[in-house]
């Protein structure tokens, strides 16, 4: 279980906020250089490109949906 800690004057109070700040900026210091070593395995690889987005997406529409993608797709020039 936690310890709990508990201010009773405004200056334990302080050196309680104090004590935990120290520590959270601590924590969130550490998480920041891990976060800095720590890379996608693809990284390497993609260059910052997605490699499995689709980027053709009328072809892959018509692809994978072919007649109802015609259906829906047939009067969005009437919009204009």
């Amino acid at each position: 279980m936690a310890k709990v800690k508990i201010a009773h004057s405004m200056e334990e109070r302080l050196a309680l906020i104090k004590e935990v700040s120290l520590k959270l900026n601590k924590k969130l210091k550490r998480n920041s250089r891990v976060r800095k070593t720590e890379t996608h395995y693809m990284d390497k690889y993609d260059n910052g490109n997605n490699i499995h987005a689709y980027t053709d997406a009328s072809k892959y529409a018509e692809k994978y949906y072919g007649e109802r993608y015609r259906q829906t797709t047939r009067y969005d020039n009437e919009w204009d």
